[in-house]
């Protein structure tokens, strides 16, 4: 019987598959690594661009106590996609959005007295108790007070004010994914005796520093809550093997082969003509690109997996379409699936392998999908 000629017709152009399996498997073996300390999952930016709200579902079923956002309508949101749980929105806030972080049952964080005073005035708008948590800059040089008596003061203004909840301190490391941990060690011992000195004073506060890297790194910087967000992804916060950490990728980002095309030496495709056949081959178009995510920086310099083996892109990236080479003899032929982030038949284009190229970060890779791409769950 001849080979066809095409492939069953694919439902999408792209699509972005979520593992909510993965997601809640990770959670569990964070919070093994955790031990007492509670696991605050963070959700912001869409999830790292997997989807807020059903990753926040998984993994509240892997174990995380709290869920972390950036701003206070990712909490809304939340709130909206009928997510309960102890909800912490930890960046800044203009005093509209104090009142909707507030309206959505979620806890702020302070480094101000000017803020804890804003936050007052918001509780009483919304018929609340405001949670505070206070933020104590160890050397991130981003948000919060440097000066721990200052940390320290706000913690025992907000502890008084029968508006405000003294609720936690808190502070971020800024180089715990480095294979160096100095700085991580002089921020931990910046914050730690702050902490004690918190805790005695008022013992139900809950104490937090880890990231995702601190996390699987330093026992240490555990404290009672670790806030993590990359690894409940299955991503690497080390931008390495995720694997080399029990992680689970959750994310495989797929479209399909729109068309095959015969290539004879010195033609060209794409933009620019940044690549031409240096002998005669196969080129497939595929109907993804920048306007999805999938950056222009990875022209010519990534792989893509069809029939679970790699094929290189070649040519410019545009903004609806790539192109690959399939060699001079094929067997791929239109509508076949093709994975640009992911696994197939036992090989694996993992984010790490696109951030290592791009220059930057694997949580990046994943953010930066956009809104074109459907997200489908797995569970």
């Amino acid at each position: 019987m001849a080979e066809p000629t095409v492939a069953a017709p694919p439902a999408e152009r792209a699509r972005a598959r979520v593992d909510l399996g993965a997601v809640e498997a990770n959670c569990a073996l964070l919070k093994r690594r955790l031990g007492e300390a509670a696991l605050c999952a963070v959700v912001k930016a869409e999830g790292y661009g997997h989807g807020a709200v059903a990753c926040a579902k998984a993994a509240q079923a892997g174990g995380a106590e709290w869920l972390a956002v950036a701003t206070a309508r990712e909490a809304a949101e939340l709130r909206e996609g009928k997510i309960g749980g102890r909800l912490l929105v930890m960046g800044a806030l203009t005093p509209d959005e104090v009142e909707i972080a507030l309206g959505a049952d979620a806890d702020v964080v302070a480094w101000s007295s000017e803020f804890l005073r804003l936050a007052a005035a918001k509780a009483l708008a919304v018929g609340r108790t405001a949670p505070v948590h206070v933020k104590l800059d160890t050397g991130m040089g981003r948000l919060g007070t440097k000066d721990p008596a200052e940390a320290l003061e706000l913690l025992a203004g907000a502890a008084e004010h029968e508006l405000l909840q003294a609720a936690g301190l808190m502070t971020h490391f800024a180089t715990a994914d480095d294979s160096s941990p100095a700085f991580m060690n002089e921020q931990l011992a910046r914050f730690a005796p702050v902490a004690a000195e918190a805790k005695r004073a008022l013992p139900g506060i809950i104490v937090h520093a880890a990231n995702s890297a601190a996390t699987l790194a330093e026992p240490d910087t555990h404290f009672e809550m670790a806030r993590c967000g990359v690894a409940i992804y299955g991503l690497d916060p080390f931008q390495r093997d995720p694997r080399d950490h029990g992680l689970e990728p959750a994310l495989s980002l797929e479209s399909y082969v729109a068309a095959v095309k015969r290539f004879e030496p010195g033609e060209s495709v794409g933009y620019g003509r940044t690549w031409t056949a240096a002998a005669a081959t196969h080129v497939g178009v595929v109907p993804i690109g920048y306007g999805d995510g999938y950056r222009r920086a990875l022209s010519n310099s990534a792989d893509v997996l069809i029939r679970g083996r790699r094929h290189p892109l070649v040519g410019t990236v545009s903004m609806d379409n790539i192109t690959v080479d399939l060699g001079s003899a094929t067997d791929v032929v239109p509508g076949e699936q093709v994975t640009l982030i992911g696994g197939q038949g036992g090989q694996r284009v993992p984010a790490e392998e696109l951030a290592r190229t791009l220059g930057t970060i694997n949580y990046e890779v994943t953010c930066g999908l956009t809104g074109r791409v459907p997200r489908r769950y797995d569970t």
